[in-house]
């Protein structure tokens, strides 16, 4: 587990560890029954209402809960030991969860269960994302932080292909009962091979949202720090137009739902070969230099979407832009470089909070300028800003 900060780890070393392998595993679990439950809620809540404006809400609703949660919750991984606080809120999901498939459930209701689930979800991550550094050293927490990102964009390639086949032979409130199952496994999982460790904080007479606001002022008075996050941020949620807007650029292009399909999933495909490449090539000191370079590639290929291309040329545009997203490997260390130790916990909450909200605020933008701009020309001038913010907010 002592892993010198010069040497290159690999994703087995970060195995290699028992508690991490049960938080891995647990993570596993929990990103298949999310991805499947928020399928079942859309086809559920359309179903029921024949409304796609409440369909697409369910997505909604799992993303604008972060910035609640993340922000205003952020110091509970401080203030709760850090296995009870991660088996508590595997707990609380899977009861929402059960709650949702009971019959009879009005919409509004679901929808409110679905919110309280996004709001559990960041405290969760967060207080996941600050347990990893006390079990992990050097360059194997980046390689752990890795399988994190590795799993999750996986998850998009295949876990709604598994909610469709789910969705076959169970009804959407069966699939929502298989999560809960998912999350309480979770727990028994973290329960059993997360060791006890007390609160970081001791009792304190803030209340738990001044305590999240004094910590989150705290983190952007540090300037390297808060250049750190607001990178990390701004370039996925620009990054993100081509896939926001796959489903109008696929039509507008004749492709299909087979070539919707494939666009769907390029970026995933090429995160996943860019982060593996550059987990195993370069070393932790390359990576760092690598930032910026894999953050431009991202935007760079996008800009030939203003020509138009046909399918197998875009698929491999985005899949080579999805490569460029290996630059949190760099981030992730020089998040790590910049927080002073009280606060590491609290930044590495706000930073996963944060990314999935700005990410949601990202697709909201581009399908709003889709609606007075043909796509095409959206994903250019998406990949144009984002060429021109990179060395704006570059690290330093």
């Amino acid at each position: 587990m002592n892993q010198p900060a010069a040497a290159r780890a690999r994703y087995r070393d970060a195995l290699a560890v028992p508690e991490f392998r049960a938080i891995f595993l647990s993570h596993v679990i929990c990103m298949l029954g999310t991805i499947v439950t928020q399928f079942a809620l859309t086809v559920l809540v359309y179903r029921q209402t024949r409304s796609p404006f409440l369909a697409a809400l369910v997505f909604t609703v799992a993303f604008v809960p972060y910035l609640f949660g993340g922000v205003l919750l952020s110091a509970l991984a401080d203030r709760v030991a850090i296995r009870r606080l991660l088996v508590g809120c595997n707990l609380t999901t899977a009861a929402l969860a059960a709650a949702m498939a009971l019959p009879g459930s009005p919409v509004g209701v679901v929808l409110v269960l679905a919110f309280g689930m996004g709001l559990v979800a960041p405290v969760f991550a967060g207080a996941r994302a600050a347990l990893l550094p006390r079990i992990l050293d050097g360059d194997v927490y980046i390689a752990g932080r890795s399988l994190f990102r590795l799993v999750a964009q996986g998850a998009q390639v295949g876990g709604f292909a598994l909610g469709g086949l789910l969705l076959i032979v169970l009804t959407p409130r069966a699939a929502l009962l298989l999560n809960t199952g998912a999350f309480l496994a979770s727990a028994a999982l973290l329960a059993a091979g997360v060791k006890a460790r007390p609160a970081i904080t001791s009792a304190t007479s803030l209340s738990l949202v001044r305590d999240s606001l004094t910590g989150l002022g705290k983190i952007f008075r540090l300037v390297r720090l808060r250049r750190v996050l607001v990178f990390g941020w701004a370039v996925p949620a620009i990054g993100v137009t081509p896939e926001a807007l796959a489903a109008p650029y696929a039509q507008l292009a004749g492709f299909g739902t087979v070539g919707l399909g494939l666009l769907m999933s390029a970026l995933p495909v090429g995160t996943v070969l860019g982060e593996v490449l550059c987990l195993w090539i370069p070393s932790p000191a390359r990576r760092l230099r690598l930032v910026v370079p894999l953050a431009l590639l991202m935007f760079l290929p996008q800009l030939a979407f203003g020509l138009r291309p046909g399918l197998p040329l875009a698929v491999g545009l985005l899949v080579l832009s999805g490569m460029g997203l290996a630059h949190h490997l760099g981030l992730d260390q020089l998040l790590m470089d910049a927080a002073p130790e009280p606060v590491v916990g609290r930044a590495l909450s706000i930073q996963t909070a944060g990314l999935m909200f700005w990410q949601g605020i990202g697709f909201a933008v581009a399908g709003s300028a889709a609606q007075l701009v043909a796509p095409p020309v959206v994903i250019m001038a998406g990949a144009v800003v984002g060429l021109v913010i990179v060395p704006l907010l570059r690290p330093r």
